[in-house]
């Protein structure tokens, strides 16, 4: 069951209130957001209540570097469809703004938790850190609560045993997929590593050399990967579609600004303008490079098609 998404405090009915509360930006959505959503939702049903996540849009890195953004892992839809998956009943999404920025953390808890929403229970990760300059922490939520408005817990630190005693974390997964380690990024996710977007029309250069693609304009600053994959495309058949992928700025052929997806799907020939397709990327192939000449991208392109085809198992 989906989520109800609530957009700004202004929106929040009395059926938000009262609930069992956890915060975060949840980028990605990894195990260890996953682990903290999972214990979210079970104190809820053992509340007999509703669990509610707060996100942020922006997120706050976004907010304070504006000109030097972090990749994103997931944007606003593909978080929430993460989060719905885990079970909660609520999203609160709150615009990160300067009114939020400079709110200080005792602010923060009384404005926020206590007034808008009259919290009942909250859960939060033992590193969250909230309000201005980050003062805040599940110490002084605790403080706050003592005078009966509310409850809190928080969760332990969620390692991936390959990593010993190392955190989860969305850095940790966009180190791995900058260096082109699907198997840890999947390990750490939970999944496989994943983009989403339309299908739109493209210049059909590849549909006159024999290789057409479904072009995906991803609408982000930055992406977490760049190259050429082995890939899985959902949301044409039952049955996801193999193929082959190229993500970044095409420089042999234009060099544009826009950050553009482009997957040929192997064994498949219809007409799928419109279409909202999710790209499971699986191996990674090669980084994306400027070839000298259209032709000798062509080469490239083929020969990037058997690899995938043969890492699958496919007989050309």
């Amino acid at each position: 069951m989906k989520a109800e998404l609530v957009r700004g405090l202004i929106n929040l009915k009395a059926r938000h209130k009262q609930h069992v509360v956890t915060i975060g930006n949840f980028d990605g959505v990894h195990r260890g957001h996953q682990a903290v959503l999972s214990q979210t939702v079970a104190a809820a049903r053992r509340l007999n209540t509703q669990s509610v996540a707060i996100i942020f849009e922006p997120q706050p890195n976004e907010y304070f570097s504006e000109t030097k953004t972090k990749a994103r892992l997931s944007r606003l839809r593909e978080k929430y469809t993460a989060i719905s998956q885990c079970g909660i009943d609520i999203i609160l999404c709150l615009r990160f703004n300067a009114q939020i920025a400079t709110l200080n953390a005792q602010a923060f808890i009384q404005h926020i938790l206590v007034d808008a929403l009259q919290v009942k229970h909250i859960v939060i990760g033992d590193d969250f850190r909230f309000g201005y300059d980050r003062e805040g922490n599940y110490t002084l939520l605790v403080q706050f609560g003592l005078n009966g408005n509310y409850t809190v817990e928080n969760t332990q630190t969620f390692s991936h045993t390959g990593l010993q005693t190392t955190r989860i974390s969305s850095t940790l997964i966009r180190a791995a997929l900058a260096e082109g380690d699907l198997v840890l990024a999947e390990q750490l996710l939970g999944r496989p590593f994943s983009l989403f977007g339309r299908v739109g029309h493209g210049d059909k250069r590849g549909r006159i050399i024999g290789f057409p693609t479904a072009n995906l304009y991803l609408h982000r600053k930055v992406t977490p990967i760049r190259g050429v994959y082995a890939v899985k495309v959902y949301g044409l058949d039952i049955e996801p579609i193999f193929g082959v992928a190229n993500i970044g700025n095409r420089p042999t052929v234009d060099g544009q600004g826009r950050t553009l997806l482009e997957a040929h799907l192997f064994d498949f020939n219809q007409e799928i303008y419109g279409h909202y397709l999710r790209v499971d990327f699986i191996h990674k192939i090669r980084d994306e490079q400027r070839y000298e000449s259209f032709d000798a991208l062509k080469a490239q392109i083929f020969k990037d098609a058997a690899t995938a085809k043969q890492y699958f198992g496919i007989k050309s």
